[in-house]
Order: C-alpha cells, then sequence, then structure tokens
C-alpha cells in the first residue's frame, strides 16, 4: 500500500512562500469526514459522544472544528479545560481525565461543569475536599490489572499502568461515592495504545460492560454511560491495514447487545475519547533538505528536528516519508533523515530507502495530526513550529505561529536577555 500525502506539490511549493518550513500542516477536510464516520459507526446508540483527546493537538482551530462536528473535549490538564471553557464548549462536553491531579484543576473543573473522572480510590476524598462536594455525575476509570488480550495476542500490560482503580476499589468506590451525595456514575478505561485491530473496542467493550452489570446488581448505581476511551490506532507502516469505524461500532453493538441489553442497561450512552485516530493521519511535518552528509553513512539534515515530532526520538516510532515532486522515483538511495539537536537519536528515519534527495527538496513526514506538534519541547533553546490548517477549498490558514526568540525568554523576567544582546 502506498502512502499519499493529503497535499499536492504544487499547493506545497505554495504554502512554502508563505509561511517558512518547519510547520505542521492539518487537513480540514479529513479531519471533518474522518469525525462523521465515527459518528455514523456508533449511531446505533443514541447517547453516543465522542471526547476529542485534546492532549493529541491542543489547537483551538482544530477543537472548533470538532465542536462544529457536535464532538466533545477529554481534557487531562487545567490549561486544556481552560482552552476548552474558552471555545464555550458546555460543561457536559468536557471530559476531565487527569490523575495526580492538583485540587485547583478539580475546582475549576467543577466550576465549568465538566464530568469529573475519578482515577484513584483516594481521589474520592481529595475531590470532596478540594470542591466541597462529590458531584451528582462522576466518572471512575478501571484498570482490571494484569494482561490485556485479544485471542492469543497480548496487546499491553494494565498492570503496570499508574492509571485507574481495581475491581475491588471500583465497587468500594462506587458505594462510598453513593453516601457522598453521587447519583449517577459512568466507567471508563483505557488498556491498550494504538491497536490496529478491530477486535480492540468489541474487546474492551465486554470487559467494561460485564463490570458496569455486576456494579449496578451489587451497588444499585444507575450507570449512564461507559467511556471506551482511546487505544484506536492508526497505521504508520505504508503496509499496515486501517482499522474500519464501522466495523469496530458494529462490533461494539453486538456486545451491547448481548451483555448489557438482557441486563436492563439498554439506555446506556457510548463515549469514546479519540486523539490519534482523530486527527493522526490528518497531519504532517514538512520539512526542508538543508544539508547533506557523506561519512560513514548518507544523511540528509532538515529544518525539522525531534523539537517538531519527538516520536521517533523518543520511541523509535516509524513515520512515513514522502520526497515531494519524486513521488514516482525509485527508491535507490539509504539515508538517515536527521535534524540539528546535539543528540545521536535525533532522526526521523534511519536507513530509510528514499529517492535521491538534492538540497531544498520539501520532505513531508507523515501522521503527525496527533502527539506530533502536541509533544514538542525547547532543548538546544529551538523554538517550536507554526501550524497551518489545509482549508476544504485549498487554500492554507495559520492556526498557529512559529515561536520567536522573545516568546522563548519571556519567562525570565529577572532580567530582558534581549536588551542585554542589544547593548553589546
Amino acid at each position: 500500500m502506498k502512502k499519499e500525502p493529503f497535499v499536492t506539490n504544487q499547493q506545497l511549493q505554495e504554502i512554502v512562500k508563505k509561511y517558512p518550513t518547519p510547520f505542521h500542516l492539518y487537513d480540514e477536510k479529513g479531519i471533518r469526514e474522518n469525525a462523521r464516520a465515527l459518528k455514523k459507526a456508533f449511531s446505533w446508540n443514541p447517547g453516543f459522544k465522542e471526547y476529542f483527546a485534546v492532549k493529541a493537538t491542543p489547537n483551538p482551530f482544530l477543537l472548533k472544528i470538532f465542536q462544529e462536528e457536535g464532538i466533545g473535549c477529554d481534557c487531562s490538564s487545567l490549561t486544556e479545560l481552560m482552552l476548552s471553557d474558552a471555545l464555550h464548549f458546555k460543561g457536559e462536553d468536557i471530559m476531565f481525565s487527569s490523575n495526580a491531579t492538583p485540587a485547583e484543576e478539580f475546582q475549576f473543573a467543577h466550576e465549568i461543569g465538566a464530568i469529573i473522572n475519578l482515577d484513584d480510590f483516594t481521589h474520592i476524598d481529595f475531590l470532596e475536599k478540594a470542591i466541597g462536594e462529590i458531584p451528582e455525575t462522576i466518572s471512575c476509570r478501571y484498570n482490571p490489572g494484569g494482561v490485556f488480550q485479544i485471542s492469543n495476542s497480548i496487546m499491553d500490560n494494565p498492570g503496570d499502568a499508574k492509571y485507574g482503580f481495581t475491581t475491588e476499589q471500583m465497587f468500594e468506590g462506587f458505594r462510598v461515592l453513593q453516601q457522598k451525595g453521587a447519583k449517577h456514575f459512568g466507567i471508563h478505561a483505557f488498556l491498550a495504545s494504538n491497536t490496529v485491530t478491530n477486535a480492540y473496542y468489541p474487546a474492551l467493550a465486554k470487559t467494561l460492560f460485564e463490570v458496569a452489570v455486576k456494579l449496578k446488581e451489587e451497588t444499585g448505581a444507575d450507570i449512564r454511560f461507559i467511556n471506551l476511551s482511546g487505544g484506536i490506532g492508526i497505521p504508520y507502516q505504508p503496509d499496515q491495514e486501517p482499522n474500519d469505524i464501522f466495523a469496530i461500532g458494529e462490533g461494539v453493538r453486538k456486545v451491547y447487545e448481548e451483555v448489557l441489553v438482557p441486563a436492563g442497561m439498554g439506555d446506556v450512552a457510548i463515549y469514546t475519547e479519540l486523539g490519534r485516530y482523530m486527527t493522526g493521519p490528518f497531519g504532517c511535518l514538512v520539512t526542508a533538505a538543508i544539508h547533506e552528509k557523506h561519512t560513514h553513512k548518507e544523511y540528509i539534515g532538515c529544518d525539522a528536528c525531534a523539537v517538531n515530532l519527538m516520536r521517533p526520538a523518543m520511541y523509535g516510532a516509524y513515520h512515513h516519508i514522502t520526497v515531494m515532486g519524486k513521488d514516482n522515483s525509485v527508491c535507490d538511495h539509504k539515508y538517515d533523515i536527521t535534524g540539528s539537536l546535539c543528540e545521536n537519536n535525533d532522526k526521523f528515519a534511519i536507513d530509510r530507502m528514499l529517492p535521491k534527495i538534492d538540497i531544498g527538496d520539501l520532505l513531508v513526514i507523515h501522521d503527525t495530526g496527533a502527539h506530533g506538534f502536541s509533544m514538542g519541547y525547547n532543548y538546544n533553546g529551538k523554538l517550536k513550529s507554526a501550524e497551518v490548517l489545509l482549508k476544504e477549498d485549498g487554500s492554507a490558514q495559520l492556526i498557529r505561529r512559529a515561536e520567536t526568540p522573545e516568546d522563548y525568554f519571556a519567562t525570565f523576567d529577572c532580567f530582558d536577555i534581549l536588551k542585554d544582546m542589544r547593548r553589546k
């Protein structure tokens, strides 16, 4: 399978005339179509709602697109809550799923009416002290422990994860929360990351649905929603088969009919908190080749670096690369594609077979629409790039300007570095 950029070479050549590389580029058309497909796949559930994982791509222009498509926000920090509130997402359209949470973050989440998803049994008392009460609607994050597997394939190891209540804590937690005034409940779990299989969500749903039935039977709790969280992945590798969201939605429906409906829970809403699936394939990092080096290996140095996309350096993650304008050329050159950080792992690709790259060529690094820009940092004093939206009409809009040295030095409030430099 061939990975094609969502932007043409002609479009990109025009965009770089206005916005210098590097920058992250997002595809509005693809994002909207994908959001509509997800909602259609789960339309069998009247209460279905997607809460986009803001951490994946925290840009207000993208959040507005999701808002227009009827999608809410999944927040994990105070600033993400503030961003969602500033964009006028209603309280029930915001899910607050955090861990090791400061009191002031619980306070702000409660103030704006967000649904709070507790990560730990001890957070029950902590939340009550922070806000003076327990909300009538509350959610708890579940971690069954052990390993999570589908058939004979181990998907992940929840037992090693820092998140969630144990099974015993879920039952005790629901009882304690009821005593403290909670009337309506949600259940949440995230048991595997970036799965490329249609079987993950149905298997997760079965685990959660069965726990929900037992919780209702043993505690009498009014369970209003079950949040399948994220975990549906994307095909970073060209030969990977993408997930079929309609097959996934149908798989969850079957388990819903098998487990919840017979237990009298056919009115439970299904929530999701997808991030990578919603924006990952609809973003790319655009960078230019600015150096070539011929030593023990062949290197191409780019004007982007791990500051702009840290997944390859951090995880050894694969991101496909297209050399624009050379789509049909033979991939007969082996390169390491590098950035300029003083770290040897600052490489977007190692021993990658690509067409011959010339200085000035534009490289599109695929699938950076989630956990790309958002994981950026300022090591080596590098500045974060711009973000650009390729709109449905083919025009390009700047949705975040690139950082400047003034931005970088702004938090040094004890002295003005830039003024001191100018004096010299």
